[in-house]
């Protein structure tokens, strides 16, 4: 027994060793993630689950789910994603890891799996608005992709190392020096961070050679130190720098703070703190406007809409004290993160957020400020956005061109990317057509008529084709001609368009040998008023006329088979003069214009058109009184007898020159 009971009192000694040991570990754990140490809390995380019994299921979802939420923290979305999948197997599973294995997903490009995983988010927390926002961003997203602004982005080889590297200013007028941050080897603080693993950042700075390369970066004299330097901003004439400092030891409360200097001469003097806030608070990312008045910057002080949000501090211009920080609101600020402000001259401002609709995480977008003091926000889409954090955009001054910072390569590396929106570029290629036929026709005469005075011409090829170049903003006309055509017409515009375009259009030219039918003039029975429809066909008319100054023309008019000859005669010239009446109160000189009424002696015969829109007529035959009364029933009898009731002209000269100046 004694040997027993000494057994017992061992195995509770080593039980309550190893579950004092393991409650250590993941106090330790805690403590490093409440501390903001989300790298170091990994590995401390991953050796309390293997030391939780399996059989603590509750214990061990905990534990994934927090592991998931440090590879999420530390901007490892692939990690992350792999354990909020372990964690949302589980019974014990929070309803956030069903949301943010959604969002892992997201950001690693698998949009339309994202939408599915969200979904299922929504049955969880019906009441949680997130999971649809994150479903619209999901569905523009594959929009944006398949319809994606024109810039081109290209990767900064010269500038980027294996370290982070975002945040780019330039720092001269010619735009050949730049500033940026980098936690790259050469950096002076040698700690690295719990959060990430990476070292402290420095703001480094490379210049242009007449070769288009970047220099090797070197660590900016004077400004940087062993804690933390980033985010510059230059003032408009390039003489003064506002950053980012930020001070820490292992496991202290980040204070950041905004730093200022004066270039003297070839150098940057001592930097000092610009005090718009208490040290103990986070100021950070500044941005200043051309007229150095209104300075941008981060902070998550109270007042705000989320985590971090966007402000401003105001000064008389030509220098002073600063005001107190205003938030710029709600057209800006979300329960999210908004970051990395940059103030362009003409007062747009740029930003990131996680909380505005995106592609990913962190995306880039576009502030214009309204006279009432909103905001118009939008998204500025692919190829500048991604499904990884894009931020830290910076502009060669007015052009739509510069630089930004992405982690799309993935392993959640910031590297820097250069932008450019090529000149627009734009052409129209064309075919001239028989409007009966449909056939091709050759060696027609082009011409481009141009807003801006310019005009060309060109005669089509043995296809019919024709081809021009276009100018940007500009209206144009294309007249095409052929001798037993009359001319025809089209339009376009370069006017309003933001991407580089190749316009199609087909002019359709009507030929001259045939009498032509003036669609939809169309007269109740036994009336010669114009109903409201015709004006639109007869307005066309008058463009037609426009267009073929030397052409004369007969308006004929038509009626039906009823009544007598002699009434169908009178009816039809009434008919026939209203038209040449409503043309000349439209400008048309009269000498261009007969008008002679056809009575019922010439019966419509029915063409392509008509029997496929009204399949019990049969292209080919004649509308006569023979056919009409072989008809169905009478609906289809008023259909026979309207199609009789029509206005046609015909070319009657292609040489009137007018006598009137």
């Amino acid at each position: 027994m004694k040997q027993l009971f000494l057994l017992i009192i061992f195995l509770i000694t080593v039980t309550s060793f190893e579950v004092s040991a393991q409650k250590r570990k993941s106090e330790r754990a805690y403590s490093s993630f409440n501390a903001g140490e989300y790298f170091d809390a990994i590995d401390l995380f991953k050796n309390a689950y293997s030391k939780t019994k399996k059989g603590d299921k509750s214990a061990r979802t905990e534990l994934v789910y927090m592991i998931a939420e440090c590879y999420r923290l530390i901007n490892d979305p692939k990690s992350a994603e792999t354990w909020y999948k372990l964690a949302v197997k589980s019974s014990f599973s929070k309803p956030e890891a069903q949301y943010w294995l959604a969002e892992s997903i997201k950001k690693n490009g698998k949009t339309q799996l994202a939408v599915d995983e969200f979904k299922k988010y929504k049955q969880i927390a019906p009441s949680d608005a997130r999971a649809d926002q994150e479903i619209r961003a999901c569905e523009l997203t594959l929009d944006w992709l398949r319809n994606p602004e024109a810039y081109k982005v290209d990767e900064m080889k010269d500038l980027n190392s294996k370290q982070e590297d975002f945040s780019p200013a330039y720092g001269r007028d010619d735009f050949g020096l730049i500033y940026f941050t980098s936690s790259r080897d050469e950096a002076a603080g040698n700690k690295k961070h719990g959060a990430t693993g990476q070292g402290y950042t420095d703001i480094f700075e490379s210049r242009v050679d007449k070769k288009s390369k970047w220099s090797t970066p070197v660590p900016v004299e004077v400004i940087n130190t062993e804690f933390e330097e980033g985010t510059p901003s230059f003032s408009a004439d390039y003489k003064e720098i506002y950053f980012t400092r930020c001070e820490a030891g292992k496991r202290e409360k980040k204070s950041c703070m905004i730093m200022y200097t004066k270039r003297n001469g070839d150098k940057w003097g001592e930097p000092k703190n610009i005090g718009i806030l208490p040290d103990s608070l986070l100021a950070a990312h500044p941005s200043i406007s051309a007229d150095g008045s209104t300075l941008y910057f981060v902070s998550d002080i109270p007042g705000g809409f989320g985590k971090k949000d966007i402000w401003k501090v105001t000064r008389p211009k030509g220098g002073g004290a600063w005001s107190k920080p205003v938030n710029l609101g709600p057209d800006i600020n979300t329960p999210g993160d908004e970051l990395f402000p940059y103030i362009r001259q003409d007062g747009t401002l740029y930003f990131s957020s996680d909380g505005q609709i995106g592609m990913g995480g962190l995306d880039i977008f576009k502030a214009k400020p309204q006279p009432d003091g909103s905001w118009v926000v939008t998204n500025m889409k692919s190829p500048i956005n991604s499904f990884a954090d894009d931020f830290g955009i910076a502009f060669e001054g007015g052009n739509e061109r510069g630089i930004f910072s992405s982690t799309r390569k993935g392993k959640g590396n910031d590297e820097l990317y250069s932008f450019e929106l090529p000149p627009l570029k734009f052409g129209i290629t064309g075919l001239v057509k028989d409007e009966k036929t449909g056939i091709a026709i050759p060696a027609s005469l082009v011409k481009l008529i141009a807003s801006d005075g310019n005009s060309l011409q060109a005669e089509t090829g043995t296809g019919g084709d024709f081809k021009f170049a276009l100018k940007t903003d500009v209206d144009y006309i294309l007249v095409a001609s052929k001798s037993g055509y009359l001319n025809g017409k089209e339009k376009e515009t370069t006017k309003g368009q933001d991407k580089s375009r190749e316009f199609m259009v087909t002019i359709q030219l009507t030929p001259i040998d045939r009498p032509i039918e003036l669609p939809n003039i169309l007269y109740d029975f036994g009336k010669w008023d114009l109903r409201p429809e015709s004006m639109v066909s007869l307005d066309k008319l008058v463009e037609t006329l426009n267009d073929n100054p030397n052409v004369t023309i007969e308006l004929m008019s038509h009626t039906d088979s009823r009544d007598t000859e002699e009434y169908n005669l009178i009816l039809s010239q009434k008919r026939a003069q209203i038209v040449v009446q409503y043309l000349i109160d439209k400008g048309i000189d009269p000498d261009r214009l007969m008008a002679k009424g056809y009575g019922k002696s010439t019966p419509k015969v029915v063409d392509l058109a008509i029997a496929e829109q009204n399949p019990f007529l049969k292209a080919g035959v004649t509308i006569n009184d023979q056919l009409i009364n072989s008809l169905a029933n009478d609906q289809q009898k008023e259909i026979a007898h309207q199609t009789n009731r029509r206005t046609e002209f015909k070319v009657l000269r292609t040489d009137y020159v007018s006598t009137k100046k």
